[in-house]
């Protein structure tokens, strides 16, 4: 049990709120964090199927907007195994390009053992962005 909903438990036990006010804080709490429930239950029962990443920030017209994107991991498995298809020649060109974008990634070099790792090691984070009240989070269930 996490910290906040015990601490909720604790103010309903006491009588500073009453069950439905209880019931719905703990209601937004997971309404925050079911991503990371998920992730956990998923990854505890196996291996990760989805990376997942998704975006809440507010838009230009200060409406909060959402971006919620669920790759599944067998597309980013077949990719990186279809690399070895890639005439050498092919994708010589293609890190030269990734070069000139700033993403030095050499495509030669990419091993389907080295995404298993990544995805294994792969826990919730956070990445900061620009905007104070934007928050991205990336994860694997």
């Amino acid at each position: 049990m996490n910290e906040q909903r015990k601490d909720i438990l604790d103010m309903l036990a006491e009588g500073k709120v009453t069950a439905e006010e209880a019931e719905r804080l703990i209601a937004a709490l997971e309404q925050d964090q079911p991503s990371t429930a998920s992730s956990l239950a998923a990854r505890s029962k196996g291996k990760a199927k989805y990376l997942r990443v998704m975006v809440d920030a507010l838009d230009e017209n200060g409406e909060p907007g959402r971006v919620n994107v669920r790759v599944p991991l067998q597309l980013l498995r077949a990719g990186v195994r279809l690399t070895a298809l890639i005439p050498p020649r092919a994708l010589g060109k293609a890190n030269t390009e990734l070069n000139k974008s700033g993403a030095p990634l050499d495509l030669t070099q990419l091993r389907p053992e080295q995404l298993e790792a990544l995805v294994d090691h792969l826990d919730e984070m956070t990445v900061e962005v620009d905007q104070p009240d934007a928050k991205v989070r990336v994860f694997c269930e």
